[in-house]
């Protein structure tokens, strides 16, 4: 207490440093309690952080593949003829017309064949595995960005004799493990020249057993009607190219040709990422608010243990300001360990998750910062009611009930 110029008693003012303390003290005191309330804010606040920074980390993993993969590329394939029952097919040209034109780059193609690949003739002929075969030209794989994980890439050579290049799920349905090795195709062996990398763009052609077009026109009767052309063009002319891929593939009914964007599905994915991540999201808000409650319950028992102590500060001139001050200094404090507690819980989560799935560690700032505000205001919030019950004790009636 200090003392005014007409004699009246001021009652001092406290420091930051003196509400710190204050504010601390009924922490220090009761320390299991501090953990058991603060887990419930930890336990919101890390499931909040992990569900935006693994969706993050997913929608980065993503938008990173497109950056490799590129989105300029596009798939022509049959449509749907107006006359049911009927059959559409590309012509023969298809890829050649294609590359004329303007702005495309590279073209290749694949084609559906009326055949089926197993580990040895042994193996039951409805037994495919779901593996297709299909007819490639040379230049798919430059078109699709792929790569050969081991082995070789059909060539003019190899693609005319009985030499199969498989996708990586083709080949683990197939117990082929490296080049080299042979499959029944059709009804005679061909040997595996490659293996190739997933093919995010292409996921079909993962699932397949490629041969050379022209060694699929000598040995499995394909007629030269290819089933799916794919190019890649320029960014700026992939629009333009769109229009008239239809057009020039078949003149005369462009209808029964399908041009689609194989990477629009990878955006769609991008953005939609975090939608199934929002429920999630509103159970660690549910969390935390769960964990706010048992806040304001932990600090209205802490005022009701300590009326004694409310009193005696009271009967010393503490004012109700203060006493207000210290109740929320304390829940704020509470709530704050909680959140940081969370905070480096969900970052960690969201670490051991990125790491085992070989994603990009993403955790936005926005989210920390938003989370750890979060709990500062249920502190706040939480720690009214206590504080206000607790200024309102008379010192008579506190040292009383002590």
């Amino acid at each position: 207490m200090t003392r005014t110029g007409r004699g009246r008693l001021k009652a001092a003012r406290l420091s930051p440093r003196d509400v710190a303390h204050v504010g601390s003290s009924g922490l220090r005191s009761r320390p299991m309690r501090v953990v058991l309330s603060a887990l419930g804010i930890a336990i919101g606040i890390a499931t909040m952080i992990s569900v935006v920074g693994i969706s993050a980390s997913s929608q980065a993993q993503l938008l990173r593949e497109l950056d490799k993969l590129g989105t300029n590329l596009l798939v022509a394939s049959p449509g749907e003829s107006m006359f049911a029952g009927e059959e559409v097919k590309l012509p023969e040209e298809s890829v050649g017309m294609v590359g004329r034109i303007k702005g495309v780059q590279d073209v290749g193609a694949t084609a559906d064949l009326n055949a089926t690949v197993r580990r040895n003739e042994k193996v039951d002929e409805g037994d495919t595995g779901g593996i297709a075969v299909k007819a490639t030209t040379a230049g798919l794989l430059r078109v699709l960005r792929g790569e050969v994980g081991s082995g070789r890439w059909l060539n003019a050579a190899t693609g005319r004799y009985p030499s199969v290049v498989l996708g990586h799920v083709s080949a683990e349905r197939l117990g082929v493990t490296e080049p080299g090795q042979q499959v029944w195709l059709g009804d005679r062996y061909f040997t595996v020249t490659g293996i190739l990398d997933p093919l995010p763009l292409a996921p079909e052609i993962e699932r397949s057993a490629l041969v050379g077009w022209e060694g699929a026109k000598r040995l499995l009767g394909f007629d030269g009607h290819p089933t799916s052309v794919y190019e890649r063009s320029t960014d700026a002319a992939v629009p333009d190219v769109r229009k008239v891929m239809a057009a020039t593939i078949d003149p005369q009914n462009p209808q029964n040709v399908k041009v689609t964007d194989p990477s629009s599905a990878l955006r769609a994915k991008a953005a939609t990422e975090g939608a199934f991540s929002s429920l999630l999201l509103g159970l660690g808000g549910i969390a935390l608010l769960v964990g706010g409650v048992g806040v304001a319950n932990t600090m209205i028992i802490s005022v009701l243990e300590r009326r004694y102590e409310i009193g005696l500060r009271r009967s010393l001139g503490a004012t109700r300001g203060q006493i207000r001050i210290q109740f929320v200094t304390e829940s704020l404090m509470l709530s704050g360990l909680g959140g940081l507690a969370g905070v480096a819980l969900g970052a960690t989560a969201t670490g051991v998750y990125a790491h085992s799935g070989g994603l990009p560690w993403v955790v936005p700032l926005w989210a920390v910062g938003g989370g750890f505000g979060a709990t500062l205001v249920i502190g706040t919030v939480a720690g009214l009611y206590p504080a206000v019950r607790a200024s309102r004790l008379s010192p008579t009636l506190a040292l009383h009930a002590a």
